[in-house]
């Protein structure tokens, strides 16, 4: 077939897109699967025309032969996807189908016989995060053969069933007979340790490596952050986080378009679009089936682990009739029939059987056939922790408290034992089935399937042996996660960062049973500090914070201690990213910077100063940020070249705005030069900043000021560039909001201000960063006054600038009223735009924001000239004011500015003001300003 042209089709509400692959109906997308939308393509491009069924399955499975029934699956999809409109999808008896209605198309066209196929690139790489297959599947044939064509026909599929029928197995196989044909990624994310229903969205972005960043990951946050990649994600144990998962799932179907979710539950999702598939039992012959007993897949299973676990085992008639007792009674049940044949292997059919009868009737008060699911399954894990050795069973239970998984370093410390013992016993559970691979990585991983934790934990009990045993866990923990807590081995752990993520589910668990009732509130503290830059570093400061604050309630003899300092660091950093710059934040960072003073610590003192000067640099308090500066710069060895090259960084950036643009663009352009970039990972996380990019930056402002203006764009252009290679959507966000505001616009390069701020505002909403999404609003009102839509451009600036106030994210502040003043100005708003100007100029003489104030005065004399109502000599008193404090500042640029302004008022100014300025500058010949400083000067000579 050729090509279609990829075009809209609509009719009565309902609309095709074939560019996005959406179908919507009244706007909204309908989920439907990726071959159902191929057929839905080809009936709507056929115009009304019949499309037979063999044509069909040619153009939607080239070279693919598949079953007339795959293609009803399918139809039925798509009718389930018309709701109320399904007979508008026709069967046209003998011939084949063809969609109903008048469906018009401005672009589409159709002009081939075959269906356009998208082909993936032949370098394509995608990633692959399905847990590979421990053993073969036996039994499911038919289920993975309807699964996999139920997956191209919706776009979730829930796999449903009692615990232990295989859900999560089968899911895993369909995953990977999926991957040839997914062309994306694709993730296997484990819901089953969650108990904070909350965390769902956490536990994906983590998964998916995401590294969203702000004060809340909502579902919302993580599909929009997914958008348009193509993904196939495993979403496996729903049922304890039932309506979490769902709004997750039904959020990415809504938003995301090329997303295909296989979700394992005990219960459906009910949401839009999904297919609910009930795993059935394996199967088991009926009591009076003598023969032909191997057929059934139950007794295939059985056998198959019995001979992996005996190599000379023997299915002979007698055993095979025993062992088809054996399954009727799991009620064909995976799970329960691996346990069993775990034990069969060295204890015998017979009497496996035997045993199993008896524990059936204890548990299920006589009933033998059509157990409840929860009763069926705790007998068989009844049954099969009773048959364990006594060691065997500690060392289960003491297993029973990792809900993400152990390693065998992790059983040791739980076990007491010597690591051979232990890892013999490991050997002998996996064998038994009740523990699970999990793979290799720095180490191999093992993990308890989600019932058999539950059941160990309850043997373990909610007492003494409960609570050592968390003791010993939590313990463990603080040693594993100790080189997070030592600047020396932090670079270490930052290199070794994937194997720590494994253990989150670990240390949530800990600390949550430390702050409980029956817990160690002083060892969850350690445990709490110990892991704060854990959590930075995985980008869930909010965590950080969450359990600092919780320690911090439970320090006890822990008060005044290093483990209190650390706690009050990570709380204090945390409130400034999810609160804003309030007074508890403050308050806490002040109590944590004086333990780190009394207890001498020097990178505590570093972190803390740099924590202050951050919350007082946000909040525009400049005294302040320069102060906690100095301090830090006393405190640095004159030898120490990556701490003096942050001092002249910290000290250089409020300089900058106290118009001191000499000696802080000489400080920021030696941090930038000389900072050691071995230590930009480490000093990501200490200082919650990147210091090179940041001088760059930031040094935009004096380069401009100095007049230098060329070298501001080049700056701004490094500093993106290498902003977006640190992958921190925190530091390239400070790039391109300052290269958006303070040069693009400043130098009224639309253009780049444009593409820049586009990119802000993406970025930062994608992160959930908002300080850096009201930015990325104010550059856009900025733009749309400055490209004739002032009433959109007042909009987004006041919205932008409320948000500034909110967070006390203030260094942009006086900047974008100016801006909402001009464009105030631009609608005859005249009063209005006074007021800005006031209200910028008044914030900068209190907070000492100097490096504006010439271009508040120059914007201030631009209103007052376009209202017409002021004196001449006010207006023009006020461009040499404005051009006499951008002399003392040494700002060139700003001083050239107001002396255009000036030349326009009056003319006689030109050769004696403006043609000297002019003459001075070297670079930025082109930029608008200085061309219409140009223009001035020819006029005036003319």
């Amino acid at each position: 077939m050729g090509q279609i042209e990829r075009g809209l089709f609509e009719f009565c509400g309902w609309e095709m897109d074939l560019a996005k692959r959406e179908l919507r109906a009244l706007g909204a997308p309908v989920p439907i699967g990726s071959r159902a939308f191929d057929i839905l393509e080809v009936l709507v491009v056929a115009d009304g025309d019949a499309v037979s069924k063999d044509d069909l399955m040619r153009r939607v499975w080239p070279g693919i032969v598949v079953e007339e029934n795959t293609l009803q699956v399918h139809i039925s999809a798509i009718r389930k996807a018309l709701g109320k409109d399904r007979n508008l999808l026709k069967t046209i008896s003998g011939r084949g189908y063809r969609l109903l209605g008048n469906w018009k198309s401005g672009a589409a066209s159709f002009n081939g016989t075959e269906s356009s196929v998208r082909t993936p690139p032949a370098d394509a790489r995608y990633v692959s995060k399905i847990p590979a297959s421990i053993s073969d599947l036996i039994g499911r044939e038919s289920a993975v053969a309807e699964l996999l064509t139920l997956a191209s026909a919706y776009r979730v599929v829930t796999l449903t069933g009692p615990g232990g029928i295989g859900k999560t197995v089968l899911a895993s196989e369909i995953a990977r007979s999926l991957l040839p044909s997914v062309e994306g990624d694709a993730f296997f994310i484990e819901l089953v340790s969650l108990q904070d229903p909350n965390l769902v969205p956490t536990t994906l972005a983590q998964t998916l490596d995401l590294q969203l960043q702000g004060d809340e990951i909502s579902a919302e946050v993580v599909a929009r952050c997914i958008g348009g990649r193509t993904m196939l994600l495993v979403v496996d144990n729903c049922e304890h986080v039932i309506d979490a998962a769902a709004t997750m799932i039904e959020a990415l179907v809504r938003t995301c378009p090329n997303v295909t979710v296989l979700a394992t539950s005990r219960e459906v999702l009910r949401i839009e679009g999904e297919f609910a598939y009930r795993v059935p039992p394996l199967e088991v012959p009926a009591r009076e089936e003598a023969t032909g007993t191997l057929e059934h897949s139950a007794i295939q299973l059985f056998v198959a682990r019995a001979r992996a676990l005996q190599w000379d085992f023997a299915a002979d008639p007698e055993k095979l009739l025993a062992i088809a007792g054996i399954c009727r009674h799991l009620d064909g049940i995976p799970l329960a029939i691996e346990f069993a044949a775990a034990r069969a292997a060295t204890l015998g059919i017979q009497q496996i059987a035997g045993r199993l009868d008896d524990r059936f009737v204890l548990l299920t008060g006589g009933r033998r056939t059509a157990l409840p699911r929860h009763q069926t399954l705790r007998a068989t894990l009844d049954w099969s922790y009773h048959l364990l050795l006594d060691a065997e069973r500690e060392l289960l239970c003491g297993l029973a408290t990792f809900p993400g998984g152990f390693t065998l370093e992790a059983a040791v410390a739980v076990s007491g034992d010597g690591e051979a013992e232990t890892a013999l016993a490991i050997s002998n559970l996996v064998s038994k089935s009740l523990i699970a691979f999990d793979g290799f990585d720095a180490a191999p991983r093992w993990r308890l399937l989600e019932t058999v934790r539950v059941y160990s934990l309850e043997k373990l009990g909610v007492r003494d042996e409960f609570r050592r045993t968390m003791c010993r866990v939590t313990k463990y923990f603080l040693k594993l996660f100790k080189p997070f807590s030592e600047e020396r081995s932090l670079q270490t752990a930052l290199d070794n960062i994937s194997r720590y993520r494994k253990e989150t589910d670990n240390v949530r668990a800990a600390l949550r049973w430390a702050f409980s009732e029956s817990g160690n509130g002083v060892l969850g503290a350690k445990l709490a500090a110990a892991s704060s830059d854990f959590w930075t570093a995985i980008s869930l400061v909010s965590e950080a914070g969450d359990w600092a604050e919780r320690a911090l309630e439970n320090i006890g003899e822990e008060t005044g201690s290093r483990t209190e300092m650390v706690l009050r660091c990570a709380l204090g950093y945390a409130l400034i990213y999810t609160q804003g710059m309030n007074e508890r934040g403050k308050e806490v960072l002040t109590g944590a910077l004086a333990l780190a003073r009394d207890l001498n610590d020097y990178d505590y003192r570093q972190r803390l100063t740099c924590a202050l000067w951050l919350f007082s640099a946000r909040s525009a308090e400049l005294s302040d940020a320069l102060t906690y500066a100095r301090e830090y710069e006393g405190a640095v060895d004159e030898q120490d070249v990556r701490g003096r090259a942050t001092a002249a960084w910290l000290v250089g950036i409020p300089q900058t705005y106290q118009a001191l643009h000499q000696e802080a663009g000489e400080r920021l352009e030696w941090a930038a030069t000389h900072y050691p970039l071995e230590n930009r990972r480490t000093d990501l996380l200490r200082l919650e900043a990147d210091v090179r990019t940041s001088s760059l930056a930031h040094n935009t402002v004096n380069l401009i000021a100095g007049g230098r203006l060329d070298a501001a764009i080049l700056t701004a252009e490094v500093a993106i560039q290498e902003a977006r290679e640190t992958r921190q959507p925190f530091v390239l966000c400070v790039a391109l909001a300052w290269s958006a505001s303070f040069v693009s616009l400043t130098l009224n390069d639309l253009d780049r201000a444009q593409e820049w701020g586009e990119e802000l505002l993406a970025e930062a909403s994608r992160h959930g960063l908002q300080p850096f999404h009201a930015a990325g609003l104010c550059i856009k009102g900025s733009l749309a006054y400055r490209s004739g839509g002032p009433a959109a451009g007042i909009e987004a600036l006041r919205t932008g600038l409320a948000e500034l106030r909110n967070g006390a994210y203030l260094l942009f502040y006086p900047f974008y009223l100016c801006e909402f003043a001009a464009a105030l100005q631009s609608m005859g708003r005249f009063n209005e735009a006074l007021n800005e100007v006031g209200n910028a100029l008044l914030f900068s003489e209190e907070k000492g924001y100097r490096w504006m104030v010439p271009e508040i005065l120059r914007r201030k004399a631009d209103v007052l000239r376009a209202q017409g109502l002021s004196e001449t000599s006010l207006i023009e008193g006020l461009f040499q004011q404005a051009m006499a404090e951008a002399s003392k500042q040494g700002a060139l640029y700003w001083e050239l500015s107001a002396g255009v302004s000036l030349g326009a008022f009056r003319e006689a100014s030109v050769p004696t003001v403006l043609l000297p300025l002019y003459r001075r500058f070297t670079e930025g010949l082109s930029s608008p300003r200085l061309l219409e400083a140009k223009a001035l000067i020819e006029a005036s000579t003319a």
